[in-house]
């Protein structure tokens, strides 16, 4: 069983940056890969970001791509999400998820998921 803990989400005006972070239980966090993912309102959930559990690859959303950065610290079973030049289309809930899987683009292939902390972009 893992759980998983959103936290630093807030209001931001456009242009802005925060990091999210979400901590993880389980003592074989070092072995998942992890997962950000957003929901807008009246939208689906997508993808925003996947990391490998040694960091080796990370893979983001065309949308997000060269403003977001995710990283992960296995010693503090931690994974943050670094979001700069924020835009009001970012505004949604982002969730983590982690998987034992590879990491990837797909929710279904994620096993966990965090409660989800909202962000909210002005403009």
């Amino acid at each position: 069983q893992v759980q998983l803990v959103e936290s630093g989400g807030g209001l931001v005006q456009a242009g802005g940056s925060l990091r999210l972070s979400c901590a993880a239980s389980g003592r074989t966090f070092s072995s998942y890969a992890m997962g950000w993912f957003r929901q807008a309102p009246g939208k689906e959930r997508e993808f925003v970001g996947a990391i490998k559990w040694n960091s080796g690859n990370r893979y983001y959303a065309d949308s997000v791509k060269g403003r977001f950065t995710i990283s992960r610290d296995n010693a503090k079973n931690t994974v943050y999400l670094q979001m700069n030049s924020l835009k009001p289309e970012d505004t949604a809930v982002y969730y983590c998820a982690s998987t034992t899987n590879i990491a990837t683009m797909d929710p279904n292939e994620y096993d966990y998921w965090g409660q989800g902390t909202q962000v909210t972009v002005s403009s």
